[in-house]
């Protein structure tokens, strides 16, 4: 299992992709903004995936 980065873009509970703002020692911090339908989701802005719920899709440029 590979634990993302800040900056990573994550998929994770059925296809919602977010942006990694932080990573924790079991989870990262996802900004949830990123994703084009956000508006019509009416989730919160961010959110917290434990690092065994999630896949990498892609890998931040820093």
């Amino acid at each position: 299992m590979r634990i993302a980065e800040v900056g990573n873009i994550i998929e994770f509970k059925e296809g919602l992709q977010g942006i990694v703002e932080k990573v924790n020692e079991n989870s990262v911090i996802v900004d949830l903004t990123y994703m084009q339908n956000f508006r019509n989701l009416e989730l919160d802005a961010r959110t917290v995936v434990n690092h065994k719920n999630y896949k990498i899709i892609k890998e931040s440029v820093s």
